[in-house]
C-alpha cells in the first residue's frame, strides 16, 4: 500500500513562479508516494479553509508536509500545525525564506510551536539549519532544494560579453531595482551592456522597474513569467547571472544558473554564503551595494580565466543538488 502525503502550500504555479510544492510534490509522487495537495485555490480565505479541512481529515498513517514561510503564509503553517498537533499527525515543516529568523524573533511562541511539535523540520540550507539548531531545536534535518541536473546543459563561455540575466519574482525583498542601477552604471564603461529580467509581478516592483528603465532608456528586456525550459534556453544568450536580493535562503534559480555555466554575482545575504563561496564558485557583494556589484561584473569581463574557473566550480556544486542524490534523504525521512 502506497504511503500517503498531504502537501500544504500555495500551489499556484499557473499564476506565479513555481515553488517547492510544485516541484517536490511530483518528485515524491515519482518515488511511489500518493501525494494530495492543498491548495491551488486562488482566493486566499478559501485556500486557507481548504488547507485546514484537508488537514483535519488526514488519516494518522499519512505524512503532512507544510511549506513554512516568514510572510503572511506563515499563518497557514501555524494553523495547520495546531490541527495536526491536536490530532497527533506526523507533520513536517519545510522551512523557506531568508526572513524566517526574523519571523522567529517577531513570533517566537508561534514559530516554536510549529517547530517543537513537528515530526521533523526540513531546512533546505545550512543557514536555517544552523539558526534553529542554535535556538535549541533538535528535530532538524537539512535537505537541499533539488534540481534535475540533466535538464541544465552546461555552456562554456570563453570570453564574456556584458549581457546580464536576472531571474526572480519582481518583489521588493529581491531588490530588482538594484539590477537596473547596476546596468545604468555599467553603461559608462560598457556601452554594449544588456540586461534581461525574467519573472512575474509580485508587489508592484515590475511596474516600477519598467518605469525606471523607460525614463532612463536603459537596455533592458522584461520577459514576464517564463516556463523553466524557456528561460533555460534563453540563458544561452547571456553571460553573467546577477542575484540582487535583500533576503534569501537557498534560491533554486541561482542553483540553476550555476548548473548552466553562468558566472554568478550575488549579494551576500541570508543563506547565500552557505551556497556560494566568494572567489571560489561566485562573486559576492554587500547587500544593496551597486558599486561592488558593478566592480565584480567589470572584473569578470576583464579577466580571461576567472569566469571559467568560477563556472566550473559552480557546476560541480550544483551537481550535488541533483534529485538522484537528494531523493535518498526524503526516502529515509518518509520511510
Amino acid at each position: 500500500m502506497r504511503k500517503k502525503i498531504l502537501y500544504i502550500g500555495n500551489r499556484l504555479a499557473h499564476k506565479n513562479t513555481a515553488t517547492t510544492i510544485d516541484t517536490l510534490g511530483p518528485k515524491l509522487q515519482g518515488l511511489g508516494f500518493e501525494v494530495n495537495y492543498a491548495s491551488s485555490v486562488f482566493n486566499k480565505p478559501v485556500r486557507l479553509l481548504h488547507m485546514l479541512i484537508k488537514t483535519a481529515f488526514l488519516k494518522k498513517k499519512g505524512y503532512l508536509l507544510i511549506d513554512t514561510y516568514s510572510t503572511a503564509n506563515f499563518w497557514y503553517a501555524y494553523l495547520c500545525a495546531k490541527i495536526a498537533t491536536s490530532r497527533g499527525l506526523r507533520y513536517i515543516p519545510i522551512l523557506h525564506g531568508g526572513e524566517l529568523p526574523a519571523r522567529f524573533r517577531k513570533s517566537e511562541k508561534k514559530t516554536s510551536f510549529i517547530l517543537r511539535n513537528a515530526y521533523c523540520n526540513v531546512a533546505p540550507s545550512g543557514y536555517l539549519y544552523d539558526f534553529f539548531k542554535n535556538k535549541g531545536f533538535k528535530n532538524l534535518k537539512q535537505i537541499a532544494n533539488p534540481v534535475d541536473i540533466d535538464c541544465y546543459k552546461y555552456k562554456e563561455r570563453s570570453r564574456l560579453s556584458p549581457r546580464l540575466l536576472w531571474v526572480r519574482s519582481f518583489a521588493k525583498i529581491y531588490n530588482p531595482m538594484m539590477a537596473l542601477e547596476v546596468v545604468q552604471e555599467l553603461q559608462k564603461g560598457f556601452p554594449g551592456v544588456h540586461l534581461c529580467m525574467v519573472g512575474p509581478e509580485k508587489d508592484g516592483s515590475l511596474a516600477a522597474c519598467k518605469a525606471f528603465a523607460e525614463a532612463r532608456k536603459l537596455p533592458v528586456t522584461f520577459t514576464g513569467k517564463l516556463e523553466k525550459t524557456d528561460w533555460v534556453e534563453l540563458s544561452t544568450e547571456y553571460d553573467i547571472f546577477i542575484n540582487t536580493t535583500h533576503f534569501d535562503n537557498m534560491p533554486v534559480s541561482v542553483i540553476e544558473a550555476m548548473a548552466l555555466g553562468l558566472p554568478v554575482v550575488s549579494t551576500r545575504v541570508g543563506g547565500i554564503p552557505f551556497l556560494l563561496e566568494d572567489g571560489e564558485n561566485a562573486l559576492l557583494v554587500d547587500d544593496a551595494s551597486v558599486e561592488q556589484m558593478v566592480s565584480a561584473i567589470q572584473g569578470l569581463l576583464e579577466d580571461v580565466e576567472l569566469p571559467a574557473t568560477l563556472a566550473s566550480h559552480a557546476r560541480n556544486k550544483a551537481e550535488t543538488f541533483d534529485w538522484q542524490i537528494i531523493k535518498e534523504a526524503w526516502l529515509t525521512l518518509l520511510s
